[in-house]
């Protein structure tokens, strides 16, 4: 061995500071303890930091190459001199970045099943030297993925129907009274078409008696026929007549029979009743004879004030304003008690009691087959549709009538399709009332009637601009109106998508019960009494039966308590999160920060996807044809001078390493003796 040179120089073993590659190795990354290992002679001391490197040592070893070590010779000496000034010492460690990403996807993996708080994730790589355990745990935990997002899907799927449950509850305290229609049920004769009805009662009998063989000459139930007036400026269409048609199955039915304007197209109105036949019959050609009316025309001006006895509303008389009356064309005079009083009470003597008229003077017997008085109990401002919602009550008795009032809450959209009033829905409402689902069907079928018929039903209120229809002005008008209206009744026509149900409605149930009235031994003096009222009437003196011209009603409520029935969702949204908690819980046992830390774990995998793809684009640029290229020694920066030119440090290493301490750098370099020969 030479004077002055270090014990194992000439054997340092320079092979595998070949491989190491500055700048570019984490440290304490995979790829840094593999480099570190690969060089003979280093030893962990248990004691390094965190960090700490081979870039970190070389600049230690610099900075201690001008230390003498004992023993040492003239050319150590000659080193020293030649040796660069020693480097800053750095800082101590790299630190900690702001954002650090992984190097590889198998190192984000095994990161995140090492760190994460769902249930399993570690399994699959402590168990890592078990290929067996690691399959199964891995299938485990695909298949409990995999059952969590199916029942997401079920959980999702029933959310979206969006379906609730009814809540009934029951509360006390006062409420408006309802509003209480009530009419005569005696359609009158207006003196402006009284001839053209006596004209149509004449083909009455003659229809009649064609298929029945009745001679109402001989019956004391003939219409009664007012006064010739001036002459009429309308003619009945005698082509419509009854007549018998043959059903299916050779049942014998009777209708009449309505064509288009060019007669090329017929429909039969057939009935398997006469009775009704005769009604329907006769009530078409009535509504012709009333469209000629004028518009607005007031035909119960002669009987105001007569239908009426006697009022009382909570032990007080009733008052003229409070009741509205109007004309119904089928059910006569009517009159709608809308006195705006809070019940305070329950009971009969808390409710309104009224005394009416119930004879049938002006009758007309073809029009209507019922005598008696219409009722219908109301919301305030709802328009009244007797033939939908009404009652009868029969002459000669007391009816009383207990009121019971549910209210129903229902959703808006999603969950249901129903309207807080009239601005949500295109269909305008008559005369401004308050929005029903009844006044709403009747307004779109008017509106479809005037669009297609160029006219409007007679018994439905007549939008602004239009005209009522009559085969004196449109004589094809009925057959357009029958085949419009047998669509209605088959769910044909758009107005029940139109007019969805309101999203707050009330509903009164009645319970009824009836007793004669007055009884045989007041009756008398009753019927004394009430006929002082009605002296302008000179039949009810007269009349066989003056019981059955009478009737008296008792409306009131039963109870204050009333019920409200309200739709909940079945999944409101924090139902919801508490079902996706519960199934999260069942499968993985973990927590809402575990979906943070799977959404950390596809973003991390997302942009080292867009890092490596960079790299690869990069390189992929570089090696194209006529690229530049440099020497790869070149390419190494300039703090790995030691590497490209080995020895002109490693000389001195040992010095180096003399100067630093084991505590400061946590590793040591421990050079190998060369066995003696």
């Amino acid at each position: 061995m030479a004077a002055g040179s270090v014990p194992g120089e000439d054997k340092l073993p320079l092979g595998p500071l070949s491989n190491f590659s500055c700048g570019t190795v984490s440290p304490g990354s995979s790829q840094d303890r593999e480099r570190k290992s690969s060089w003979p002679g280093w030893r962990d001391l248990g004691g390094g930091q965190a960090g700490s490197g081979p870039v970190r040592l070389a600049s230690q070893m610099q900075a201690g190459a001008a230390a003498q070590v004992p023993g040492a010779g003239p050319r150590t000496q000659k080193s020293d001199q030649t040796q660069p000034p020693p480097l800053p010492p750095t800082e101590e460690g790299h630190g900690e970045r702001l954002v650090e990403l992984h190097t590889s996807f198998r190192e984000l993996f095994t990161f995140f099943c090492a760190n994460a708080t769902m249930h399993g994730a570690i399994r699959l790589v402590c168990s890592s030297q078990n290929r067996l355990k690691t399959v199964s745990w891995g299938l485990l935990f695909l298949g409990a993925m995999s059952a969590l997002y199916w029942q997401f899907g079920i959980l999702f799927e029933q959310y979206w129907r969006y379906p609730v449950i009814m809540t009934v509850s029951v509360h006390s305290e006062g409420k408006l009274f309802p509003s209480v229609t009530l009419c005569d049920m005696n359609p009158h004769r207006p003196r402006l078409v009284s001839q053209h009805l006596q004209a149509l009662d004449k083909f009455a009998q003659e229809n009649i008696h064609a298929l029945y063989k009745f001679n109402f000459s001989g019956s004391g139930d003939a219409p009664l026929a007012e006064s010739p007036g001036p002459e009429p400026t309308f003619q009945l269409d005698r082509s419509i007549r009854l007549q018998r048609l043959s059903g299916p199955g050779g049942q014998n039915r009777v209708g009449f029979r309505l064509c288009n304007s060019t007669g090329g197209d017929c429909f039969y109105r057939a009935y398997s009743s006469g009775v009704t036949a005769v009604r329907a019959w006769y009530r078409f050609h009535y509504v012709n004879i009333l469209a000629m009316l004028p518009t607005g025309e007031d035909s119960h001006q002669d009987h105001g004030g007569h239908f009426v006895f006697s009022c009382r509303y909570n032990g007080q008389d009733c008052q003229a304003r409070h009741f509205q009356t109007f004309h119904h064309p089928t059910y006569g005079s009517c009159y709608t008690f809308d006195g705006m009083w809070a019940a305070q009470h329950p009971g009969i003597t808390h409710g309104i009691s009224l005394v009416l008229r119930a004879e049938q003077q002006d009758h007309l017997p073809l029009l209507s087959t019922e005598a008696g008085i219409k009722v219908m109990v109301h919301k305030r401002n709802h328009t009244p549709f007797l033939e939908h919602r009404g009652f009868s009550i029969r002459p000669g008795t007391e009816t009383t009538i207990g009121i019971r009032e549910d209210e129903v809450h229902r959703l808006g959209s999603p969950y249901s399709n129903c309207t807080d009033g009239a601005e949500g829905v295109d269909v305008p409402l008559p005369h401004n009332a308050t929005y029903t689902m009844q006044a709403c069907l009747v307004s779109c079928f008017q509106q479809l009637m005037v669009n297609t018929c160029s006219c409007g039903y007679y018994f439905y209120p007549l939008p602004a601009g239009a005209e009522y229809c009559s085969y004196a002005r449109r004589p094809a008008w009925g057959h357009c109106f029958y085949r419009l209206y047998r669509q209605l009744e088959n769910h044909q026509l758009p107005c029940v998508s139109r007019c969805p149900r309101p999203c707050k409605e009330s509903s009164y149930k009645l319970s009824a019960g009836t007793s004669r009235w007055p009884s045989s031994r007041s009756e008398d003096w009753i019927l004394a009494v009430l006929g002082k009222h009605s002296r302008r009437n000179r039949s009810w003196g007269r009349s066989p039966r003056p019981r059955s011209n009478v009737a008296k009603v008792n409306i009131f409520f039963q109870e204050l308590n009333y019920r409200t029935v309200d739709e909940t969702p079945v999944y409101s949204v924090p139902q919801l999160l508490s079902a996706m908690g519960s199934l999260w819980s069942l499968w993985f046992g973990s927590s809402v920060l575990s979906v943070v830390e799977l959404l950390e774990l596809l973003f991390d995998a997302t942009a080292l996807t867009l890092l490596l793809g960079r790299r690869r684009l990069h390189r992929v640029q570089r090696s194209r044809p006529g690229a530049a290229h440099t020497p790869e020694a070149s390419q190494l920066p300039s703090d790995c001078d030691d590497v490209r030119h080995p020895g002109a440090q490693l000389a001195g290493l040992p010095e180096a390493l003399a100067g630093v301490s084991a505590e400061e750098l946590g590793q040591v370099w421990v050079p190998q003796t060369p066995e003696p020969a």
